[in-house]
């Protein structure tokens, strides 16, 4: 199990979790927050054990943007890790899951600020919580920058296009509660228990067969931006194989029997 410096890992049964450690920055990003991100989607690619990943931030906040002097190595901090971005340029982008999506689920346990590169990391997650007093917002504009984390391209396909275009345009902060009127967060629940409402979420998907889960995914992601006939067909290419799977006859048997299943990736 990995991690770095900025960024700690540990497992809840079969979910992986994954803490943006900064808090003395608000877990601004920075190069060794960046490798242990990286290095912890793909530990959950390759392991089959996890079946669901949780994303959250220490010291009451989830993560205030880019801290671009610590990314640059300015300093000792992040020096010894600069060799992983040297032997892949992309790494930064794969972290921040603009160029990278983790096959199983990833859920966003959000407290405090989810700002900037934090609203535009949340954008490639699956399913986000909140507590009620998280504050979200794209604030490049306001500092005469844009933001290239995938947000003029993501936001508008995730919601409505005025309210992308008012985030984008006005750099205003938005609280947990308008952010969920709005469709950027699914749930807004007490301070301090964001946490314990992903894991919840997480151990309801970690039930679900493995194969399954991983398939549905992949197929809305894969069918987004297709015409429907199109889509429509990709689900079948990609569904229809799941019931072929001993997963799938292990759900039937235990529907039957009126047991918790069994599940081996098979």
């Amino acid at each position: 199990m990995g991690g770095t410096e900025h960024l700690t890992v540990r497992r809840e049964g079969a979910t992986l979790v994954l803490t943006l450690n900064r808090p003395d920055a608000r877990n601004a990003l920075s190069l060794p927050m960046l490798v242990g991100l990286y290095d912890g989607w793909l530990e959950a690619d390759e392991d089959d054990g996890i079946r669901s990943i949780v994303l959250t931030g220490a010291g009451g906040s989830f993560c205030a943007g880019m801290d671009l002097k610590a990314l640059a190595g300015n300093g000792m901090q992040g020096e010894h890790h600069r060799d992983r971005l040297k032997a892949d340029p992309d790494l930064h982008w794969k972290a921040m899951l603009r160029h990278h999506r983790p096959r199983k689920p990833v859920i966003a346990a959000v407290e405090g600020y989810c700002v900037a590169g934090g609203t535009e990391i949340l954008q490639g997650t699956d399913i986000r919580v909140a507590g009620q007093s998280a504050t979200f917002g794209l604030f490049e504009v306001r500092r005469g920058l844009f933001p290239i984390g995938g947000s003029t391209v993501r936001l508008q396909r995730q919601i409505p296009r005025t309210h992308a275009l008012e985030m984008l345009l006005t750099g205003r902060p938005y609280s947990a509660e308008e952010a969920a009127r709005i469709g950027l967060i699914g749930h807004v629940v007490p301070d301090g228990t964001a946490l314990d409402e992903a894991l919840r979420i997480a151990e309801q998907i970690n039930a679900c067969g493995p194969l399954a889960v991983e398939a549905v995914k992949a197929s809305v992601y894969d069918t987004a931006e297709m015409p429907e006939s199109d889509g429509l067909a990709a689900e079948l290419t990609r569904g229809w194989p799941v019931f072929d799977t001993a997963d799938a006859k292990e759900g039937a048997r235990a529907f039957a029997e009126k047991r918790p299943p069994v599940y081996k990736r098979a």
